[in-house]
């Protein structure tokens, strides 16, 4: 189901719907400060298995997620006083930092090495949602995999059907991806160029 919420001033009731729908364990797309994603929440595992079905990608990718606040990012991942000053700076941003995961990271959400890709997009509407759910959404473009991400959520309807409960439309988005850093070392390294800018980053 398409529902559009404003994306300056999201509509309190709408939020509500579509948070109702990620905690009965739906998965949804949404929009980002960069492209259109697809998530749930990172605790329901039968959600996850299906958005790598819909998205035929390879189980060994581990999707991303996206936190609400620098505070939360410190839940899910092991974040060092210089990673800290990173991500404060450019956070909010259309940025993937990678870190060691704690704990707390289901599972599925891990690389072999035992480390995650988080994100805090500059996007109130994608904000809203993770606030007001409580915990992160993973996080992964809107497309099948290999196929060019989708900025428009009427193709994106079209392309998933019934496989989303909910396609959050905040208008016709780019199809530029996020900028993706490893921080788990003491020097920044670029793992894939995006939108944000990295000529902070040396490798």
């Amino acid at each position: 189901m398409l529902l559009e919420i404003n994306q300056d001033f999201p509509q309190p009731h709408r939020i509500s719907r579509v948070v109702q729908s990620l905690k009965s364990g739906n998965v949804i797309a949404y929009p980002t400060d960069t492209t259109y994603g697809i998530g749930c929440s990172i605790f329901c595992k039968k959600s996850i298995e299906a958005i790598y079905q819909m998205k035929q990608r390879d189980r060994r990718k581990p999707f991303s997620l996206i936190c609400s606040s620098l505070s939360e990012i410190s839940r899910y991942a092991r974040v060092s006083n210089s990673a800290f000053k990173i991500i404060k700076r450019h956070l909010p941003g259309p940025y993937t930092f990678v870190f060691e995961a704690t704990r707390e990271v289901p599972d599925l959400l891990l690389t072999r090495q035992k480390t995650v890709g988080i994100r805090i997009p500059d996007n109130r509407i994608c904000i809203e949602l993770v606030t007001a759910l409580g915990n992160p959404i993973i996080t992964t473009s809107a497309n099948i995999s290999g196929e060019e991400p989708e900025g428009d959520p009427q193709n994106i309807s079209d392309t998933f059907g019934n496989q989303l409960d909910f396609v959050v439309d905040g208008g016709i988005l780019t199809t530029d991806v996020s900028s993706v850093v490893s921080l788990i070392g003491t020097i920044p390294e670029i793992l894939r160029i995006g939108l944000g800018d990295v000529s902070w980053c040396s490798n």
